[in-house]
């Protein structure tokens, strides 16, 4: 019996132990579902995860790297070396110069240095285009940066449309089983045919696939977005929702040609272009330094130390003993030197290889102006099509809210004639397809308009997720 109450009592604290473990599962889940992401939350973890925006953080620091090869350039080169060797034998004396018998060792230790004195302004020229190249990577981060926010506010309104269309969608779906009910009641007592539930039924059965759809299409949205956030746990991602009105923006107000000309100096498309072309201008001096003389100043210590194992004779030719070699520092000392000077280097005929290189960054100075001009064009057409774009949409938007106002009279005008008897199931279903299409475009005509201003306002030098 005592066995068996421990047994009892041993499965009741693994029981309540998988509860506890249970309970904390879920509510760990529960507080991960219950996290709600704002737009602005979505934007700056973007800033922070994003892959092609850490690549472009990674070419900034390339640049720094760069800058700092330009300013090893003006530093002198300094480097030692030392060495130590063994001779065996009949061999000559490193030190004294004299044919010996013996076992030598060795030691040879020096350093040089050098520093360039003029060398064209070559060296200067890479500073200034060290420096540049670091004022584009910036530019091209900067770019990048605004490039995922506009996409992540893309994403996050897609799903807020996604979610409002559910519910038009599950309205809808309630409305026709109501309706269903109804008629069916209507075919018990007599009052309709019997068709009539059959096209109510169908109607609700299209409607279901309809909501199952945009339940599908809501999670491809949300997947994307949490993918664009690098989130690696999307199964319970979900934004917070909120009230988005589509409100005029003030920048609508403005011409194009003033937004166009607010972009040319808030926008980094043109900065970038600007920018790659002073890139391509410095590379032209650089080729051209090497026309130019190289001027280089040096300078060099050395010093050698030898032991030689040299036996000592006396007046009968009896070896006696081992002549000692000198201290190490005093021969160090001793044998030390110095030289220095300068070297210079005057181009004369290199295989026309400075000829060409010059001629080549002239080409590739022709393409930056080119891809400067073209840059600007670009951003002509952009803020002209986005400012076109943008009234566009709200006149569609308008035109989507007048259209849902006269399909919701028709509705309801259509619902009191079939009440009443006075018009069939069939007729009756299409206008409510009608109304329930009007509603979804009310819906996505009202998102497209926001996200169409929102890229105005992003020309207009506003940040993006500004007043959305």
């Amino acid at each position: 019996m005592l066995p068996l109450l421990h047994f009892h009592l041993r499965t009741m604290k693994n029981i309540a132990g998988l509860c506890f473990f249970f309970m904390m599962i879920l509510g760990w889940s529960s507080s991960g579902q219950s996290k709600k992401w704002t737009i602005e939350e979505c934007v700056n973890y973007a800033l922070e995860h994003n892959i092609s925006i850490k690549q472009s953080e990674l070419d900034t620091q390339s640049a720094q790297i760069a800058k700092s090869d330009a300013v090893g350039n003006f530093l002198p080169t300094i480097n030692a070396s030392t060495s130590h060797s063994w001779n065996i034998g009949l061999n000559q004396n490193i030190t004294t110069g004299l044919l010996q018998n013996q076992t030598t060792q060795f030691t040879s230790a020096g350093i040089n240095s050098g520093v360039d004195l003029y060398k064209g302004l070559q060296n200067q020229n890479r500073f200034r285009r060290a420096n540049l190249g670091i004022i584009a990577a910036q530019y091209q981060l900067t770019k990048m940066k605004d490039d995922i926010s506009l996409n992540v506010a893309n994403a996050f309104l897609q799903i807020l449309f996604n979610k409002e269309n559910i519910k038009v969608q599950k309205e809808q779906l309630a409305i026709n089983e109501k309706q269903l009910q109804r008629t069916q009641e209507l075919v018990n007592a007599g009052s309709v045919p019997r068709g009539d539930v059959l096209d109510i039924t169908a109607t609700v059965a299209a409607d279901q696939q309809k909501v199952i759809a945009a339940e599908n299409t809501l999670l491809i949205s949300k997947l994307s977005l949490a993918q664009l956030l690098q989130l690696d746990a999307f199964q319970d991602f979900d934004i917070a929702e909120g009230n988005y009105d589509a409100l005029q923006s003030e920048v609508m107000f403005q011409t194009p040609e003033a937004i166009f000309n607010k972009a040319k100096e808030e926008r980094v498309e043109v900065k970038i272009a600007k920018t790659n072309l002073e890139i391509a201008q410095k590379d032209i001096s650089i080729a051209r330094g090497a026309y130019q003389p190289h001027l280089l100043g040096f300078y060099g210590f050395n010093s050698r130390i030898s032991y030689a194992e040299r036996p000592l004779f006396d007046a009968s030719g009896n070896v006696i003993g081992i002549a000692n070699p000198k201290p190490f520092f005093t021969q160090f000392s001793e044998n030390k030197g110095h030289s220095f000077g300068v070297q210079l280097t005057i181009p004369v005929l290199n295989g026309l290889s400075a000829r060409n290189n010059v001629a080549r960054n002239k080409v590739a100075y022709e393409r930056s102006k080119l891809a400067l001009s073209q840059s600007e064009l670009d951003l002509e057409r952009n803020v002209y099509t986005a400012f076109t774009d943008a009234k566009g949409a709200f006149k569609a938007y308008q035109s989507a809210q007048s259209a849902l106002d006269a399909r919701a009279n028709a509705y309801n005008y259509a619902k009191e004639r079939y009440e009443v008897g006075m018009m069939n199931a069939f007729d009756f279903n299409q206008a409510q397809t009608l109304y329930a299409n009007a509603q979804s475009e009310v819906l996505r005509t009202k998102y497209d308009y926001i996200f169409r201003t929102k890229i105005v306002e992003f020309y207009f030098g506003i940040p993006i997720i500004k007043k959305l």
